[in-house]
């Protein structure tokens, strides 16, 4: 299972200059509420924002992930 830490680490590499906070809801590493701010949401709506954090992890969203909660803005709002 996934921590909190490699999911940071992976959506921070992935877009860089996003700052992401992430909690596991549960302990159990398979349920996490997501955070971040990405310069990358410019001009996206929400579905696009979140599918871009989404495709980050694929197939593990529904498997090793089984819940992905996100908030994502941008710098500013």
């Amino acid at each position: 299972m996934p921590t909190a830490t490699e999911l940071k680490d992976r959506i921070e590499g992935a877009l860089p200059g996003a700052r992401a906070e992430i909690q596991d809801l549960t302990g159990g590493g398979d349920h996490f509420r997501a955070e971040i701010v990405s310069d990358r949401f410019a001009g996206l709506s929400r579905i696009d924002q979140h599918k871009l954090v989404y495709d980050i992890f694929g197939t593990e969203i529904g498997g090793p992930i089984h819940a992905l909660s996100l908030k994502t803005s941008t710098p500013e709002g």
